[in-house]
């Protein structure tokens, strides 16, 4: 499998797994889904901001994608930024998340980013073990802010600290 820079035609992939957590699982908490369109242009903003899209390609189709953006639209958040990392069905429990991330920690660095951080829901238990794999610690936890099928969700902050910096 391939990990490499998204390109706009790899889109209508990244919808495919997006649509599908956003159907059946807590771990994107938002009711809408996306077209291929949506993706383009979520991968330009990124891109402009000099922040990469990854994708995993296995015979031409996307299996997984990972990226990671501003933790929060503030100046004194600058050296923080929140991943994501979505795997296909198919691919899932085959150690391809952890690729992906593993791929997405040094592009951070090179960006000059000091922290790291996912937002997870507690419930998602795999994505808690595979952030612990990576290093990833446990920052907060926060009870019953999330909501979807009905459900009140606990979202759990872990972080990775990217460099040893004492000071900005």
């Amino acid at each position: 499998m391939d990990i490499r820079d998204a390109r706009p035609d790899d889109a209508a992939g990244i919808a495919r797994i997006y649509n599908d957590a956003v159907r059946n699982t807590t771990a994107i908490l938002m009711d809408s889904e996306v077209d291929a369109a949506n993706r383009v242009a979520w991968m330009a903003a990124r891109v402009a901001l000099g922040y990469p899209v990854l994708v995993a390609v296995e015979d031409g189709q996307v299996m997984g994608y990972a990226s990671f953006g501003d933790f929060r639209p503030f100046d004194g958040f600058r050296a923080s930024v929140e991943h994501s990392v979505y795997v296909a069905e198919a691919a899932r429990g085959q150690g391809l998340a952890f690729r992906l991330l593993s791929a997405l920690i040094p592009r951070a660095r090179a960006c000059g980013k000091h922290l790291m951080i996912a937002g997870i829901t507690s419930e998602n238990v795999a994505s808690l073990r595979l952030h612990e794999k990576a290093g990833f610690v446990e920052s907060a936890r926060m009870h019953e802010v999330g909501q979807k099928f009905g459900r009140w969700l606990d979202l759990v902050f872990m972080q990775l600290r990217l460099d040893q910096r004492p000071q900005p």
